[in-house]
Formats: C-alpha cells, sequence, structure tokens
C-alpha cells in the first residue's frame, strides 16, 4: 500500500504517488474530476492514505473526496498554517490564503532562496518570499486564459482562443493573445522589480500552473515547476506525519 497526494483545481485535477518528500509521477486531466470518464475514475489509485488539497467547488470537492475515501484507509486535507515547515504566512487570516499557493510556496521554500512564486490557472497568483521562508504577501488577477474568455463574453466577434504573441499584432487573434498574455508578463515584471526594491535582491521566478507554457518565452530566466502545488502537498504531509505533530 501507498500514499498518494491529490491536487482538484478550479480547471485540473492533478494526482501523484507520495515518492519521499516530493511527489512522483503526475497524471492530471485538464478539466477536472467532472471530466474524467467511469473508467479513469474506476481505475484511481487506492492505499493508506490519500493527502488532498483542493480549491474547486463544493460540489466537485465533495465527489472526489466521496471516491478517496472508497479507496484510501485515510483521507487527510491540507489546510493553510500561519506557519509550517520553515513557512511564515503574511496573511493576518492563514485560512484566507488559497491552500493552492500555500503548499507552492512550502515547495518554494526547499530551496532556501528568495522566490517570486507565479501560478498561472484559472487565476494568476504571485506570492513573494524571502530566502528565510518569510511570506511578504502577493497578487491575485485573472490568468490570460479567464481575460480571452471574459472579452468573449461581452462581445462574441472577439475570439476566445487562438493567435500568437507578437509585440506589435496586426490582426485581431494575435493582437488578442498578445494583449492577455502580456497583461500577465507586465504584471509579474512590475513583481519581479518591486520584490527586488523589497529583499534588497532579485528574487528567483518560479511559474506553475496548467496556463504558465505559453508565458515561459516572455519570462526569460524563469524556472517552470509544473508540480510545484504537488511538491509542496508532499511536504506538508511529511511535516504532518513528523513526531509530536
Amino acid at each position: 500500500m501507498s500514499d498518494w497526494l491529490f491536487d482538484l483545481g478550479n480547471s485540473r485535477f492533478k494526482f501523484a504517488p507520495l515518492d519521499g518528500a516530493t511527489a512522483g509521477s503526475v497524471q492530471a486531466w485538464a478539466h477536472g474530476a467532472e471530466a474524467m470518464t467511469a473508467a479513469a475514475l474506476d481505475a484511481l489509485p487506492r492505499g493508506d492514505t490519500a493527502w488532498v488539497a483542493s480549491v474547486a467547488a463544493p460540489a466537485l470537492t465533495a465527489t472526489v473526496m466521496e471516491l478517496l475515501h472508497a479507496r484510501f484507509a485515510r483521507v487527510q486535507v491540507a489546510r493553510t498554517l500561519p506557519a509550517c515547515a520553515g513557512v511564515t504566512i503574511a496573511y493576518a487570516r492563514p485560512e484566507k490564503l488559497g491552500v493552492d499557493r500555500f503548499l507552492a510556496l512550502l515547495a518554494a521554500a526547499t530551496g532556501q532562496r528568495p522566490v517570486l512564486v507565479v501560478g498561472v490557472g484559472t487565476a494568476l497568483t504571485i506570492d513573494l518570499m524571502d530566502a528565510g521562508g518569510r511570506h511578504l504577501g502577493g497578487r491575485i488577477g485573472a490568468s490570460p486564459t479567464v481575460m480571452r474568455e471574459a472579452l468573449h463574453a461581452r462581445a462574441a466577434q472577439l475570439p476566445a482562443s487562438g493567435g500568437d504573441y507578437a509585440e506589435f499584432a496586426n490582426d485581431t487573434a494575435d493582437a488578442l493573445a498578445s494583449g492577455c498574455d502580456g497583461a500577465a508578463v507586465a504584471l509579474v515584471e512590475r513583481s519581479l522589480r518591486h520584490g527586488a526594491d523589497l529583499l534588497g535582491t532579485a528574487p528567483s521566478l518560479l511559474v506553475h500552473g496548467g496556463g504558465a507554457v505559453p508565458l515561459l518565452p516572455l519570462l526569460p530566466g524563469a524556472e517552470y515547476r509544473p508540480a510545484l502545488v504537488l511538491d509542496g502537498l508532499a511536504r506538508w504531509a511529511v511535516h504532518a506525519q513528523a513526531p509530536g505533530r
């Protein structure tokens, strides 16, 4: 038997075995658990403990929790803590910090360096942390995907997807891709500048999330860490099992 990690987001459902203090090979469904076929659901792993992080809607979370309770002896749900595994959260009310952001910080803290952690999913999340694991706060904005969908919802003639990035585009699809991707990149670049001023040194840039790949060419020096939240969940699991906890 074994322990498994499950990350239920707003747009993707990911899981991986707990491999020491990190996540093993990751499997993912692009549109969450509701997009999984009956055969895929039946093939979900079984084991001793399921470690779960969820920012999805309550109904979807409840469905997944029911499936996991039927397959695992124990189900443990991660929650944001004021301090954990060397990370101290900036929020006065830690429960208001999304558990995905908290877990990404836990994973990033293993590098013991100042970092700007950027998640690109349904939302664009940005968090600054110093080399000692002190979270200095962050930002939340719309991801490029959500920007495109919002524009399409208000003006159907504007396509919800497609196009290529250009500094000055010469057609509408490219202009939309350039504007929405560029807006996200500009917020990251501003956060890097102000983070460097606050820390007195330039933070490393860690990027994760299902929408991160199109932004990587526009963010030189960024480290792509697709399993960052699951790695943080692994660290949370190890910490939760430590003697005296």
